[in-house]
Order: structure tokens, then sequence, then C-alpha cells
């Protein structure tokens, strides 16, 4: 997936970190997690590490212990293209219709949705600077094909092949990055995740045995057009158009009461050119900065450090430009440009809200292989009888729709974390149909599998196949890729040469948290 001539994935990893306070449920050294410091990563090895359960932060890539912190993080994803708008989601879209069209101020505010879609990111923030890297740039640097020559030669002569010590031109000129071809694809259910529909409990939603509910307009509709119908047979009886008119009308009757409207048909609509409020959406490339993105950053920033203080009641001298760019807008990620991919490439982006040629809300996103992969949303506090929470995130469902058209793999929309034991964050699950990542195989798990799973434990697995494992675990940690003295090898030929204390449970528990297929593309930075 990586471009000709792009940064490989270099990251130092840190281990298993302290306990740090929990912004769920205030715990003061309960939230655990694995975490790495991402000098630059790959858009498909950040795609294969999020189906993996991590998550970044600036460049912190973390991953929660899900079977030791106090409040497991589960990664959850929507299903974009079956996506459908909820009763809830479809009032915060009319809501904006009728706002920009007529300048409607509703201030009811939705209580089924918090406001602020993206909430649970403002605790990740916390821990980024506990665990930064100190290494200078010029350690990593991978040394032309000459240096990397005297590793092969020097390890030839002691017997090992030329296989084992695999420092090629071809690596480091273009670091190509390919996958597995036996490896699952990332972003779509395992063969062995079944889906099983239990029966329905009293009060836990629809009876599938049931049919669905119906308006009474379109019962309405429906009679009227029986009625049309019998009228038809009278006029047309005997007629050989008979069949193919009544056929015709049914057709249309389908159409119109069977079709639910669409989420674009709430966004997309034709607005009166008398409009009192013009919205615009406008993505700009964050990481390396466009231009767009440099002249409207200090317009942004303004916006996010007051959203921090009114919303997550900051002190004023903690949402500093330092602490907003390192957060939201630095990303190890590599921008690719392939002409099969989305027009605007894949990497980091900030989706900007533009009312009436200001910025009221920015949506941190990023664009990956297989998905919209959501980051964080700050928002004009004055502006919260909009819903901009649960707003943005039905623009992006919309959005990771649109990039489908031009790159067919693309098509989930990954929302972070799901957080089933702190109850103000299980708004996430609303947005149907939506899979939850099982913390031990790794397949995706319908949510609505999973829920009663965790209404016994909040700590689950969701795999229901007790033989099943981890399809991409570690079967030779000698193979993998070590960046040592700006040198790449195998850590089968970086053990030998290693001085002082063995480093080999360090680099196993890492091996096991990335996988095997992402151990062998990335470099492990080795002092």
């Amino acid at each position: 997936m990586a471009a000709a001539g792009s940064s490989p994935t270099i990251v130092e990893y840190f281990g298993g970190e302290d306990g740090y306070r929990c912004g769920y449920c205030k715990n003061e050294s309960g939230n655990l997690s694995h975490g790495m410091w991402a000098h630059s990563m790959t858009v498909q090895d950040y795609q294969d590490l999020i189906d993996r359960g991590w998550r970044r932060s600036g460049k912190y890539v973390y991953k929660p212990i899900m079977n030791q912190t106090c409040c497991p993080q589960y990664t959850i994803r929507c299903q974009a293209l079956r996506f459908q708008t909820s009763k809830s989601h479809k009032k915060v879209l009319k809501k904006m219709l009728k706002f920009i069209s007529k300048g409607d101020v509703s201030k009811a505010v939705s209580e089924e949705e918090p406001m602020d879609s993206h909430i649970e990111d403002a605790v990740s923030c916390s821990f980024v600077h506990r665990s930064e890297s100190h290494v200078s740039e010029a350690e990593l640097t991978p040394l032309n094909e000459d240096h990397a020559d005297v590793v092969e030669n020097e390890d030839e002569d002691k017997g090992e092949t030329k296989e084992e010590v695999n420092v090629k031109k071809a690596e480091l000129d273009s670091l190509q990055i390919c996958g597995d071809k036996d490896a699952a694809v990332p972003g779509e259910p395992s063969p062995s995740t079944k889906t099983v529909h239990a029966p329905p409990k009293p009060g836990k939603g629809a009876d599938l045995s049931k049919p669905p509910c119906r308006k009474a307009k379109d019962i309405r509709k429906e009679r009227k057009l029986q009625k049309l119908l019998q009228n038809q047979r009278c006029t047309l009886e005997g007629s050989p158009l008979q069949a193919e008119h009544q056929a015709l009308l049914l057709q249309s009757s389908k159409s119109t009461t069977n079709q639910p409207k669409s989420i674009e048909d709430f966004i997309f609509v034709p607005l009166p050119d008398d409009a009192p409020h013009k919205l615009e959406v406008r993505v700009v490339r964050s990481s390396p900065p466009s231009s767009q993105f440099k002249a409207t950053f200090q317009e942004s920033y303004q916006v996010y450090k007051r959203y921090q203080m009114v919303i997550h009641k900051d002190p004023p001298d903690k949402p500093t430009i330092n602490q907003f760019t390192r957060f939201l807008c630095d990303s190890p990620l590599e921008p690719e440009n392939p002409p099969n991919g989305p027009e605007c490439g894949y990497g980091s982006f900030h989706q900007q809200y533009w009312l009436d040629g200001k910025i009221i809300a920015v949506g941190v996103i990023d664009i990956l292989p297989y998905c919209v992969s959501s980051v964080y949303l700050y928002y004009d506090p004055d502006y919260s009888f909009l819903s901009l929470g649960v707003y943005s995130a039905l623009r992006e469902i919309a959005f990771t729709r649109q990039l489908h058209e031009k790159a067919p793999d693309l098509c989930f929309y990954y929302m972070g974390f799901y957080i089933h034991s702190c109850p103000k964050m299980r708004y996430k699950g609303q947005y149907r149909p939506s899979d939850l990542l099982c913390p031990e195989t790794y397949v995706w798990t319908p949510i609505e599998q999973c829920l009663p799973l965790l209404e016994l434990s909040k700590y689950s697995r969701f795999n229901q196949d007790a033989k099943a494992v981890d399809e991409d675990h570690i079967k030779e940690l000698g193979r993998v890729r070590v960046l040592h003295k700006r040198t790449i090898m195998p850590y089968s030929v970086y053990k030998k040469r290693r001085k002082g204390p063995s480093d080999e449970a360090s680099v196993q528990q890492y091996a096991s948290l990335v996988g095997q297929t992402c151990s062998e593309r990335m470099l492990l930075f080795r002092s």
C-alpha cells in the first residue's frame, strides 16, 4: 500500500504504561494501556493496527489492556454503506436544515445522545506527553545499501543465510509495504464469525418475527392505491393492458412507501435562494499541513480553545497552541495518493464546518484504506443548539459513502472506542449497523450479539468459537524487523549483536500486540 519512496513505519515501543487517571470512572490509576511512539506510519499499517484494537492520539499509539483496565474500550465500526438513520438522527439533520434554510433556532437538545459525539478522546490527550520520544531524526534514517551490506556479509561469515539477514537494496530504496497474501483482509469479518439472531427480549427492541412497523401515512397511501386499482379493474376489465398497468402501479407504490430516506436525502437538500445561512464543509490535509490548513490554523485553534474551556472546563492556560498541535495536528501517518484511492488521498485531515464564512466546528479524521477513522471533534459552544457532535458523525458517515465511490474498499466508519461500562458512552451503539472488535481473536462481531455479554461482564470475548485464536499471532520472533544504528535487520540478527540484558520479553510483547504481519513490515527502533 505504501507509495514508492515513502517512509516506512518506525516505532518505539514503551510497553505497559503505569496506570493513569481514567476519564470515565475517575479512578486515579485504573486506566491501563500499552503504548508506542510512531515516528512515521503507513496508512496500511495503521489500518491493520486499529483492526487489532490500537488507536492514535497525536503520534502516540496506544492499546488498552482490556482484561485489566478499569473501563474496557472496544473498537467500534459502523457499516457506512448499510447505515440507517434513527429517529433521533433525523431530528438533528432536520434541525440543521431548518436553521440553514429558515433561520429557525431550536434550543431543545436531544436527550438520547450527548452533544459531543467524540467526548471520550478528551482524556487521551492527558497521557500523550508522558511517553514522548527523544530520539534524533538522524538515528531514525536508515542508511543506504552500502552500509546495509556490511550487516549481510558479516552475518554470512557466521553461517547465517541471506534469507535470514534480508537487508536488500529494494527494501531500503522503496520500502514497499506488501501484506501477507494469506492474511485476512482487515476491515472484513472473519469467516468464523457467524451472524446469529437471538430471539428478542421484552423491551429490547423490535420483534423480528413480526412485520416492520409502518407509518399511518404509508398505510393510507396504500389503501388509496388499492381503491385506484379497483377502479382500474372496472374500466380495464378484459383489456390486455390491465395486468401490466396494475404491476406498474404496485411497483410505484413499493418504491414510495417502502424505501426509507438515505442519509444523503437529509443532508444534500436544495436550499431556497433566500436561505439566511450557508454551511460549507471543507476537507484540508493537516499532516503535512496544506496551504489551506496553515491559512486557517489560528481560527481553528481559537474554536478548539473555547470548546475545551466551555465544554470540558479546562483552565485557560491548558489548551495551548502546543497542546493543540501535538494532540490534533501532528500525525505519524504518511500521506498517500494512489490512482485508485480517494481524490483527497489517504492520511490525516481536518474536516472544517464553515457557517457564513467562519469555522464553527472541526472534525479530525484519518482516511485509511478501508475506513474513515474519527479522531476528535471540537466546535464553537455558541452553536451547541445544533447538536454538532451528532451532526458531524452523520456527515462523516456520508463522507465515507462518498469516498467509497472512488475507493471501493473504503466502506467503514470507525468511531473510536465503545465503552459499555460508562453509560454516557453507549450512544455510539446507536449508529447501526455496527460491530465491535473481539479483544482476543480480533474478529468483528455485530453489536447486538455483544451487548448481552457486556451486561454480564465489562470485559468479554465476543467470538463464541472457543477454538478460535488470533489468526495473526506471532509465529517467528526472529522475523520482527528492527532498526538499529540506522540499519534495518531481522530481530534474529540484532539479538546476537545486542550487548547488555536481553530485551526478548519486551520484543515478544510488542510483536504479539501488533501481530506477525505488522511486525514484519514495521521497523522497531532499538538504540
